[in-house]
């Protein structure tokens, strides 16, 4: 798949297109048995950074999918801010990926589905929009929201399904050592 999108296209039209690739890197954070959250930095129409949730697998609870995007963007471009660049991320970021956003000064953050337990742009507040902030940032919710939330759902189904095995299977083993 390209990189790139025509720039003649219509906002809505190039942010599902960026929304997709980071879905598709969702779907790696859930080949490995992370939560799945992608994520991509977009700067004059190309990728420059990348990452998806692995928390689990690096043993960091940093490792959100937006701040592996931001830390890939920063170290391709050889600088720590990244003005005018938009963040593509599947699900609504939480306090501390918001935080990183701000920080590295990205332009515009584009998300797929909500987080209304811990999702910052809408949902439990609207972090961007606080006065307090050295930065503002623009802000865009529900791009390709189904195929994201159904991606989680499917996820978090496939987990509580396996956990149930897991404890009928404890369940017999138990009842073969009677």
């Amino acid at each position: 798949m390209p990189s790139a999108i025509d720039p003649n296209h219509s906002q809505s039209e190039i942010d599902a297109f960026w929304m997709a690739k980071a879905l598709e890197l969702a779907a790696k954070a859930e080949a490995e048995s992370e939560i799945p959250v992608g994520a991509i930095v977009v700067l004059d129409g190309e990728i420059i950074g990348q990452g998806f949730n692995s928390p689990i697998l690096t043993c960091d609870p940093t490792a959100h999918a937006e701040i592996q995007a931001i830390r890939d963007a920063c170290k391709n471009v050889n600088n720590y801010r990244l003005p005018e660049a938009t963040l593509y991320v599947t699900l609504e970021p939480c306090s501390m990926c918001a935080g990183a956003i701000v920080h590295s000064r990205i332009a515009r953050v584009v998300y797929g589905a909500t987080e209304p337990k811990s999702g910052v742009v809408e949902s439990q507040q609207q972090f961007f929009s606080h006065p307090f902030l050295n930065h503002q940032v623009e802000s865009s919710g529900g791009v390709l929201a189904e195929q994201a939330s159904s991606q989680l759902s499917n996820f978090f189904q496939y987990r509580r399904e396996q956990k149930k095995r897991l404890k009928q299977q404890a369940k017999a083993q138990v009842g073969d050592t009677e």
